[in-house]
């Protein structure tokens, strides 16, 4: 169930290592702030019991999301390293501090020495490639010019890819929610629509479908909600509240989308 995760992190450019780098540090936070006992954080020791990391990684990743030491600079691999040297690293620099136009090959200001460099173990053919793929290097009067900053696998908008992100954190947090859910916490709203054989055929149909019935029944929902919406300076206590609809398409495997608040 994480294929779709991995998907979309993939389009943003984010590799394994970084997502694991972060990912440690978030189940360190969340451990440590969710599962106290009397009310207070959770210990070292039983933070590394539930989230599996040795206690000396747990100690130093809590000190730096308590601002006690400065952040990692865990070492970024593959194209994004590639990329980051070649806007960072003196030796790739021209005098003004730009990213200078390197030759595919040879031992000085090459595209071959910035790979062996950052590139691990993939060949600088194979990531030359790749980068011009998305348009991240050009080749101009049998020079390479680096065009961006970032790896983006895919283009997209980065707003929506933002937007993306608060829709996979909305959700998570209502899955969250519910499995603690009982008599003094009540559950939130998640329900799914489905039929698993359906011809391919009537996808247009339920696409206009949705269109009509969902987009009338949002504008409903936020009608309710700026009925019941207080001044942004009030002093009674505010809470985000809304739903998401999405629509539900894939293979009979893990491409699915929830209504969820």
């Amino acid at each position: 169930r994480l294929k779709p995760v991995a998907s979309f992190l993939l389009k943003c450019g984010m590799p394994w290592r970084e997502f694991a780098a972060l990912s440690k540090s978030v189940f360190v936070e969340v451990a440590s702030r969710e599962y106290g006992l009397r009310g207070r954080p959770t210990n070292i020791s039983r933070v590394a019991i539930l989230t599996g990391i040795g206690r000396k990684d747990v100690k130093k990743l809590r000190e730096e999301l308590d601002g006690q030491a400065p952040e990692r600079g865990d070492k970024a691999t593959g194209a994004t390293a590639v990329l980051a040297g070649w806007h960072q690293d003196p030796d790739f620099l021209d005098a003004r501090g730009a990213p200078r136009p390197l030759r595919a090959e040879g031992s000085t200001h090459s595209f071959h020495q910035l790979c062996d460099r950052y590139a691990g173990d993939i060949p600088a053919v194979a990531m030359l490639k790749e980068l011009k793929r998305v348009g991240a290097v050009e080749e101009r009067k049998g020079q390479l010019i680096v065009t961006s900053r970032s790896y983006m696998p895919a283009h997209s908008d980065p707003q929506w890819i933002m937007s993306a992100a608060h829709v996979f954190q909305d959700l998570g947090n209502n899955l969250t929610h519910n499995l603690d859910a009982g008599e003094d916490k009540p559950s939130d709203f998640l329900g799914r629509a489905m039929n698993s054989h359906i011809r391919a055929s009537d996808v247009p149909a339920f696409r206009e479908f949705l269109e009509e019935h969902g987009q009338d029944f949002l504008e409903k929902v936020d009608d309710w909600l700026t009925e019941h919406a207080t001044e942004s300076d009030s002093k009674a206590r505010q809470v985000r509240l809304g739903i998401g609809l999405f629509a539900i398409k894939g293979n009979n495997d893990y491409e699915q989308v929830e209504t969820n608040d």
